[in-house]
């Protein structure tokens, strides 16, 4: 990022905050960076606030005949998701677990580890936490880490040192945040009977800009943005909220939001894509997984993709993914707007469903493209969507495998077991020379593409 993009950027975000002081202020933040800092292939889980989880064209795998995918991999402690630096940096976000169990407050680490070797080159301290659930971690445009995990968010420059450090309002687990366009930070609660709280940070200092706002009901589901807005799956409906800069707040939007919980056969939904002029999500999010989704399902009925317009509400569609009951699921769809193709999955009853989509007479209408049986999918994924790739996981024979799939076709091109005794709900990272980064609950792995022996 240059001085001047810097100084714009930072204008931007100083003009949406209003009155309130940004100290130090972001202009300075971000001008002091040397040129590029900011930039990166992976800042963020799924690629960014829109969730897409598309890799860039600059990283490939391509896997050709004559090729496969091999393993590295390192035994960790409950590893959340990798994301890259902007020198070819690889950062890996871990969170503790036994004090969980005896309702003690947890704790984050942050380690910038090895591309290839995947050993620990540095690492922060032991992050103040609270309430376990897997948090977030993004490379911020001001140059920086910000990490949310528990209660706290911390900001932690790229030699994995704390820089400041949060609390945040609610004595519950925060589950990751959002960047907006302009710079601010977006985090909330996570709760099935409380109502949500949306707080909005300044990047640098952590500062919270204005009280919460109090959604409308409960939220389970990670929060998903474009631009400066904010998009949230309720435990009943979803709905957005825009920045109002002259307030300095967000504004829930009235005309927009879809009621897709209307009886006890179905659950909340989870994490929402954005794309293709639509909001992308599935239900039944309620289940139990300890290391397996396979038959984890609790509510009756079979779960569901549903598609909302994002222009308007009240043009939406939901269809079936198994149509087997007591499906779920913990993750979003993929959705590879180029081939007009959303990827879908039953995690419960191991099933992975393509749908095409078309938009005919104003309408957009989804229908079955493949299916494969006894696949099991469970974690966020990875779309190489230039060479029509899509990286997922697979629980089989008590252990996890990282296979690629030919989107249009679901024909399978590669695969390779991981190990680690849990299936991979979380989140994946692409590499920068045809490799990849996955993580589970007890394992972070590198796969990369060799010629076959």
């Amino acid at each position: 990022m240059s001085t001047d993009h810097a100084l714009k950027a930072a204008s931007v975000l100083n003009n949406a905050a209003g009155s309130v002081d940004l100290e130090p202020p972001l202009a300075q933040a971000l001008a002091v960076q040397p040129a590029g800092t900011a930039t990166c292939a992976w800042p963020s889980e799924d690629g960014g606030a829109e969730r897409r989880q598309a890799v860039s064209p600059a990283s490939r795998l391509a896997l050709q005949p004559g090729e496969r995918l091999v393993c590295r991999s390192r035994a960790t402690l409950l590893s959340t998701m990798t994301v890259l630096g902007p020198q070819g940096q690889v950062y890996l976000l871990t969170h503790s677990a036994l004090r969980a169990h005896l309702g003690l407050a947890t704790t984050a680490r942050v380690e910038r580890i090895h591309p290839t070797g995947l050993h620990t080159l540095q690492r922060s301290p032991r992050l103040k936490g609270g309430p376990m659930w897997p948090g977030g971690m993004a490379l911020h445009p001001n140059g920086s880490l910000i990490v949310v995990y528990g209660r706290h968010a911390h900001r932690l420059d790229l030699d994995c040192q704390p820089l400041a450090v949060r609390q945040l309002p609610q004595e519950q687990a925060y589950n990751g945040f959002v960047t907006l366009t302009n710079g601010l930070v977006v985090t909330k609660n996570l709760s099935e009977t409380q109502a949500a709280r949306l707080s909005v940070l300044a990047p640098n200092t952590l500062a919270s800009l204005g009280p919460d706002t109090l959604c409308p009901e409960p939220s389970v589901a990670r929060l998903s943005a474009v631009g400066n807005t904010v998009y949230v799956v309720g435990t009943h409906s979803v709905m957005r909220f825009h920045w109002n800069a002259a307030q300095t707040r967000l504004d829930l939007d009235p005309s927009w939001r879809y009621f897709y919980l209307t009886g006890p056969s179905h659950s909340f939904g989870w994490d929402l894509v954005l794309a293709a002029g639509h909001a992308w999500f599935m239900d039944n999010g309620k289940h139990r997984y300890r290391f397996q989704m396979r038959g984890a399902g609790v509510s009756p009925g079979a779960n569901r993709l549903h598609r909302v317009s994002l222009s308007d509400a009240a043009d939406h569609q939901s269809v079936q993914v198994s149509g087997l009951p007591h499906g779920s699921i913990t993750n979003p769809p993929l959705v590879d707007a180029q081939r007009q193709l959303v990827l879908a999955y039953d995690s419960a009853n191991a099933c992975v469903q393509a749908f095409a989509f078309a938009t005919e007479s104003g309408r957009t209408e989804l229908t079955p493209l493949w299916r494969k049986d006894g696949f099991g999918c469970a974690s966020h994924m990875l779309l190489y969507a230039e060479s029509g790739e899509v990286v997922l996981n697979d629980w089989r024979r008590w252990g996890e495998e990282v296979v690629v799939l030919d989107i249009l076709t679901g024909q399978e091109k590669g695969r390779v077991r991981v190990g680690g005794w849990s299936q991979g709900v979380v989140f994946p990272s692409p590499g920068h020379n045809r490799d990849l980064y996955w993580c589970s609950m007890s394992r972070v792995a590198r796969v990369s593409v060799e010629a076959a022996a």
